[in-house]
């Protein structure tokens, strides 16, 4: 009886109580995100209103409206899950809204970090006109690439059971 204990994995939980756990899991997730995404959001609407923005060149005010679009889209979708729980609750397609809010979240991490991208690398021109800039970004690309998607991937191959 022991043995076949130990040797039992997963969870013992219906399919929605496993929906309703993934969901806290995730939202708890999203709520990490949706902070810094609307922080970056936020700050970068103000920008186009102060007098430096005028004095930007066209490259950068270019790149300036992609790094807002971006942060819109981010946050569009890192904000998605609330409002499809808030439309599909009490509809009993809790598993299908968390593989559908789990995607949009993916995504949203996807947009984030090209925002981040975005948003460093305009600064960083504004800031300073060296050619050592794309390198700088790119450093901080491939940190964020081994910290939100290497190592998780890397964590689930190595101890996921098959």
């Amino acid at each position: 009886m022991i043995e076949d204990e130990e040797q039992r994995s997963g969870r013992d939980e219906s399919e929605d109580e496993r929906a309703d756990r993934m969901w806290g899991e995730l939202i708890q997730e999203v709520r990490v995100a949706q902070t810094g995404v609307q922080i970056l959001f936020g700050f970068l609407l103000t920008v186009v209103f102060t007098p430096k923005y005028a004095e930007l060149e066209h490259a950068n005010q270019v790149l300036y409206i992609v790094t807002v679009v971006l942060g819109a889209t981010a946050t569009g979708a890192l904000i998605g899950p609330v409002s499809l729980h808030r439309l599909v609750s009490g509809r009993r397609v809790k598993p299908q809204a968390v593989r559908w809010a789990s995607r949009l979240t993916f995504v949203g991490l996807v947009l984030l970090l090209a925002t981040m991208t975005a948003a460093l690398l305009l600064i960083l021109r504004v800031a300073t006109h060296d050619g050592y800039v794309p390198w700088l970004v790119s450093g901080v690309v491939i940190w964020y690439l081994l910290c939100w998607f290497v190592l998780p991937m890397w964590t689930r191959h190595r101890h996921t059971t098959r």
